[in-house]
């Protein structure tokens, strides 16, 4: 019997995306790279960004780097499905994915990305679940973008999802979906993530660097190394619901 099937609160798995399922350099970026390369990001984007970035920059890097989407402004939705590259995942994280889908676990991608480029990873991993008999939804908390005419405005509904974004992301969904942090795993790979992963009692870091390698010795948190990647193939059946779930318009 399932932990959820055994009369308590149900169990989550929260896995941060880049980094952690996905190797780097983040699916953001090579997205991004792609659709420069087929000239669908205009010039100004570029004045806008650093105008965004200047602005952001009180409240430090992190915030700058990571809430600064003005670079796909004017951007086509669709077109992560025509420039989006085959994805690859760290084998050893499909795995892990796996045995909590088995386990009757809730299956909860936390990133930074977004939300389009998330909800297609999400699918990948449900094709991947499914292609070894295992059903399973997976819920996607990431950055939500503004969407007119079917184009970004490069304006974020919401905060940025990354650091304490993502801890209060966590905590909203154990309380929506009754999820018991305690009983609960969570998975990432920098310091950014920190927060997310201290919400629950199972605490899983991925390659971590030198600095959150330290926090997880200091917290006596599981450490993990994954190198063996597998691809995914473009193949997935992705559609408008996929482009535009949790995005609203203005």
């Amino acid at each position: 019997m399932s932990e959820e099937g055994a009369g308590t609160q149900g169990i989550a798995a929260f896995f941060d995306v880049d980094g952690t399922l996905i190797p780097e350099p983040s699916l953001e970026r090579r997205f991004f790279r792609a659709v420069r390369q087929s000239g669908a990001i205009p010039v100004g984007n570029y004045f806008l960004w650093a105008q965004e970035a200047l602005r952001l920059l009180p409240r430090g890097i992190a915030a700058t780097l990571h809430g600064n989407k003005r670079h796909w402004s004017g951007v086509r939705c669709d077109q992560v499905l025509q420039q989006m590259e085959a994805i690859i995942f760290f084998e050893e994280g499909m795995e892990r994915t796996a045995w909590h889908a088995r386990q009757g676990h809730r299956i909860v991608l936390v990133s930074g990305m977004p939300e389009a480029l998330a909800r297609m990873v999400a699918q990948a991993v449900e094709c991947e679940l499914e292609f070894r008999k295992i059903g399973s939804q997976v819920l996607v908390c990431a950055t939500r973008m503004e969407v007119r005419d079917g184009r970004w405005t490069g304006r974020l509904l919401g905060e940025a999802m990354y650091g304490e974004e993502k801890f209060r992301a966590v905590k909203s969904i154990a309380q929506e979906q009754r999820i018991d942090l305690r009983g609960s795993h969570a998975y990432g790979n920098t310091l950014l993530d920190r927060a997310m992963l201290a919400a629950v009692g199972h605490v899983h870091v991925v390659n971590p660097g030198r600095d959150l390698a330290a926090v997880a010795n200091q917290c006596d948190w599981e450490i993990w190394h994954w190198v063996v990647e597998k691809s995914m193939g473009q193949s997935l059946p992705l559609d408008e619901t996929v482009m535009r779930g949790g995005e609203s318009r203005a």
